[in-house]
């Protein structure tokens, strides 16, 4: 069986060198799905040998359906521009894709991820559905935090993929901006409760709690606290959107 891998971008000359050279040597085909990139994010790409599919962008789900729909592969593989693989993992992606039985439940794959903040290890791992046989997959759903759905169970890769996020400030306000505005659409649409100062300030020190004490952030310095603070700012970016829409006239 062959595999397809997908990349979305968006502006990420920065790290897309690094993530293709990552997976260099590894599947049949690698697909980047831009969404309109104004710096040299494509020209980048295609000296690496990726191939470039332009697609404007709706939302997050509409844009890894368009992605799936341009894989000629048994098995699509999504990875993240800021994401990057390692020798184990395509050694062990190659013998599930070697070894899979279309007859069994399994429709995909978790992949564990390991995270890394402004370049340092965070220590912290999580989960995310990347991995899935074509034919079992039915589509994407959700306009920011995208879920699959598939025809059957997920089973669980153990080699880990590098998450190179919150590289700098910069890079991290631009995509607060991005992001909040759907983060709002959705709760504005939900009906959130009108906003009031008390609201602001639970949200606010709740996304800082998180980062610095659950998250253990305060474990990592300066780099903790500058990380805890930006994810109370990002909550007030969001919010702040969401009051704007609940006070438009």
């Amino acid at each position: 069986m062959k595999l397809s891998i997908v990349i979305l971008t968006k502006n990420e000359e920065d790290v897309i060198a690094d993530c293709l050279e990552s997976l260099s040597g590894f599947g049949d085909e690698i697909i980047v799905v831009d969404a309109g990139s104004t710096d040299r994010t494509v020209q980048i790409a295609q000296h690496l040998g990726a191939k470039i599919v332009e697609h404007r962008f709706e939302d997050f789900a509409s844009q890894r359906n368009f992605a799936l729909r341009q894989a000629q592969g048994e098995f699509v593989l999504y990875i993240d521009a800021d994401e990057q693989v390692t020798s184990e993992f395509k050694k062990e992606v190659k013998v599930v894709i070697e070894t899979f039985d279309p007859n069994l439940p399994v429709a995909g794959y978790f992949l564990k991820r390991k995270t890394f903040y402004f370049g340092k290890d965070w220590n912290l791992e999580d989960r995310v559905q990347r991995l899935f046989y074509k034919k079992k997959f039915k589509e994407w759903y959700g306009v920011v935090h995208e879920t699959p759905k598939v025809d059957g169970s997920f089973g669980t890769l153990e080699s880990p993929i590098l998450h190179f996020t919150h590289r700098n400030l910069s890079q991290m306000l631009t995509k607060t901006n991005e992001w909040s505005k759907y983060e709002a659409e959705l709760r504005f649409k939900a009906k959130h409760p009108k906003m009031t100062v008390v609201r602001f300030i639970r949200v606010m020190i709740t996304a800082f709690l998180d980062s610095y004490i659950k998250n253990k952030g305060y474990k990592n310095g300066v780099y903790g606290f500058i990380e805890a603070m930006y994810q109370s700012f990002s909550m007030f970016i969001t919010y702040g959107k969401l009051w704007e829409m609940q006070n438009k006239k």
